[in-house]
């Protein structure tokens, strides 16, 4: 997936079915309720928490995709250019981290 196209299949949906984009507030506070969505999957389906009944239908992949669609959304209204961005932090992460984990003793 390229995230420049995301981002724009994202702001063509929003134009053509959303009216417009809620405000950047609003858009947090949702980006806040998916990702915790998205906890509460994670904490009964592989966590200690015991998964309701309720929850055992819930797709992982679907709420993982709606935390995505806030963010892009984000992206969008804030004028981020989220692949160039994305692309800094793993140059970034790749330099920094390179072998920060391979001598981490508590991942071996």
């Amino acid at each position: 997936m390229n995230i420049q196209n995301a981002q724009k299949e994202v702001d063509d949906w929003i134009n053509e079915h959303g009216v417009r984009y809620f405000n950047e507030l609003t858009n947090m506070a949702q980006l806040t309720e998916e990702v915790g969505e998205v906890a509460r999957i994670i904490a009964r389906r592989y966590g200690e928490q015991s998964e309701k009944e309720s929850d055992k239908n819930k797709d992982l992949g679907e709420e993982l995709a709606d935390v995505m669609f806030v963010v892009l959304c984000l992206a969008n209204q804030t004028g981020v250019d989220l692949q160039e961005a994305f692309d800094k932090r793993m140059y970034k992460k790749g330099k920094r981290d390179h072998d920060r984990h391979h001598n981490n003793e508590k991942l071996k």
